[in-house]
């Protein structure tokens, strides 16, 4: 499904859908500017004008489950997924949840975000193991991408921790055990994913030499600061694909007024096009 959607859409940007309350346009929420009182229709209707106007520029879209459950508004992303399905069919739309948790716990939550929302991947922490993992795998032709290497600074704290995977190994960055194990030991479905973060290039190059094709979603253009061609030449595969370069709030936000959608599809056709101008630099 990904692999289509970028052949047809020539397009590897993915529109991130993190509704802020706060920075929703006042000629869209009235009254309830107020972050505590929101209406969670106020959400969808932002959420599902950024889509279809944001569409024409995308091979996917991200919707952030905090964002909607923080407001009561699980009922809207159901909807907000299943509009973006009837309208847009074709484009995946991950569920960013980073969901972590063993045995029957992790089958709940990939019963949510594939049975309750129908989204087409999810996020997912696998630093329980591989065990936490598993239950989403039993559902064919839904993704599951993995938190690899992430795009804010804390990251590091962990995730660049020299340790060896097996007696007598070298050591390296455990970010690297992941991506190693991601690929080689934890996809044999052929639908394990990658998030590694627009604001560590050299790791996404070290990240993409570990992995081969394996698809990387990669957070942290636009308002995180990564930088759009040091990414993609970073993570390119050899057939200019293999990426899903996630852009948010630098979208959602470039407009206030009554046109925030049409600024919304400015700001993601302008990140295409440097995106693809970077792939054929």
């Amino acid at each position: 499904m990904l692999r289509a959607a970028w052949q047809r859409t020539g397009s590897l940007l993915c529109v991130g859908l993190d509704p802020e309350p706060s920075r929703l346009p006042l000629s869209l929420v009235g009254a309830d500017a107020g972050q505590g009182a929101i209406d969670p229709e106020h959400i969808f209707t932002f959420c599902r004008d950024i889509a279809d106007a944001t569409a024409p520029y995308a091979s996917a879209f991200k919707p952030q489950i905090a964002y909607f459950s923080a407001y009561r508004a699980e009922v809207q992303l159901e909807r907000l997924i299943a509009h973006i399905h009837a309208r847009h069919p074709g484009l995946p739309v991950i569920l960013d949840a980073k969901r972590g948790d063993i045995g029957s716990t992790a089958q709940q939550y990939a019963r949510e975000a594939f049975e309750r929302y129908q989204a087409d991947a999810v996020t997912v922490n696998p630093y329980m193991g591989f065990d936490t993992i598993e239950p989403y795998l039993a559902y064919p032709g839904k993704g599951v991408i993995v938190l690899c290497r992430t795009s804010n600074p804390g990251g590091s704290d962990l995730q660049f921790l020299d340790v060896t995977s097996a007696a007598g190994t070298a050591a390296r960055p455990l970010y690297q055990v992941v991506a190693e194990k991601a690929a080689r030991e934890w996809n044999a479905s052929g639908e394990l994913s990658l998030v590694v973060g627009a604001t560590f290039p050299a790791e996404i190059a070290r990240v993409r030499e570990i992995v081969g094709d394996m698809p990387l979603l990669i957070p942290g253009i636009g308002a995180q600061g990564g930088d759009v061609q040091a990414t993609v030449a970073a993570g390119k595969t050899g057939d200019n694909t293999g990426m899903m370069i996630n852009s948010s709030r630098a979208i959602l936000y470039a407009g206030k007024g009554p046109d925030f959608a049409a600024r919304a599809a400015d700001a993601a056709r302008e990140t295409r096009d440097a995106i693809n101008a970077a792939l054929a630099a």
